[in-house]
């Protein structure tokens, strides 16, 4: 299972400082239709984002 500050680096693309828990984020992948998950993090010590990531395929969105 991956944890929170791992799905948050998979979707930012590198190290971030703080992750919050991940969610369902009741919406479907614009790419293949499957479950996508959420997770608030804090890529830098000033800003704080919502990173979005499908469970099967490799799209992922940043919402900030």
């Amino acid at each position: 299972m991956v944890t929170p500050k791992k799905l948050a680096e998979l979707v930012e693309g590198e190290p971030v400082m703080d992750a919050e828990g991940i969610e369902d984020a009741d919406r479907d992948c614009p790419e293949c239709g499957s479950d996508v998950i959420s997770v608030g993090y804090m890529p830098s010590v000033t800003s704080f984002v919502t990173g979005y990531k499908c469970q099967d395929c490799p799209w992922s969105e940043i919402e900030e």
